[in-house]
């Protein structure tokens, strides 16, 4: 099982494009939704992309996006809630993977809203702010260094999600692979003994159910910071 490698040769604008492109897979599947691409929509956007980026991030996003292709967004849907929501050994909420739904969770969380209000902007509403997918939008619109620094603290969890949907076969395991290349690893022996502090013990309690999560920048400002982004460093 190769959970981890270092993240070298990588601009930083071409990780905000990658943090970007991933929250929009990882949204949940629907073709309406309000202010965000239906589902097709996201898939051509990111599949648009992915010229401009690295071959050790555009590969594996680019097995996603053809793995997800071809179907609609009622099957995408069902697909993505039985890889997600069912299966609490591959969460999207980080805290859950090293927290449960034990007190010191609410604690974690709120280290995630606090990132946010301190980057002047509000966690979503409808959404807890330690989603994966909340955290790569944070990370790539928003604040990159505040974002980078919670990546990096949920990189053993993150490597452990990657693994968990690559044994099922799951066409996510590269959307969360593109991120991992992205992500320093300053101590890999760390990592390593922490993710397999989780995997053998797994989180606190039982998790309470996941509720979808959708994209919180309107689908023009959404759009118009993707073609923008590789620009800046």
């Amino acid at each position: 099982m190769k959970l981890f490698r270092r993240s070298t040769g990588i601009a930083d604008s071409h990780r905000r494009l990658v943090w970007q492109s991933v929250s929009l897979l990882l949204a949940y599947p629907e073709d309406e939704a309000d202010g965000m691409p239906c589902y097709s929509e996201r898939l051509e956007l990111v599949g648009g992309l992915l010229d401009d980026l690295p071959p050790s991030v555009a590969e594996p996003l680019r097995r996603c996006v053809d793995g997800l292709a071809g179907t609609d967004a009622y099957d995408a849907a069902q697909r993505y809630v039985e890889t997600f929501d069912l299966r609490r050994r591959r969460s999207l909420f980080l805290t859950y993977w090293t927290d449960g739904d034990t007190r010191n969770r609410g604690n974690a969380m709120l280290q995630f809203a606090d990132a946010y209000r301190e980057a002047g902007v509000e966690p979503p509403e409808g959404e807890l702010p330690d989603h994966l997918a909340v955290v790569l939008e944070f990370g790539a619109t928003v604040e990159f260094k505040s974002g980078m620094a919670l990546l990096t603290r949920y990189r053993a969890p993150l490597a452990l999600l990657q693994d968990a949907l690559g044994q099922m076969g799951s066409p996510y395991a590269g959307a969360v692979e593109a991120v991992l290349a992205t992500v320093p690893e300053p101590d890999p022996e760390q990592t390593r003994l922490e993710a397999q502090r989780i995997a053998q013990e797994g989180p606190p309690s039982e998790s309470v159910g996941l509720d979808p999560y959708s994209v919180t920048v309107p689908v023009d400002a959404l759009a118009a910071s993707l073609r923008t982004v590789g620009g800046s460093r």
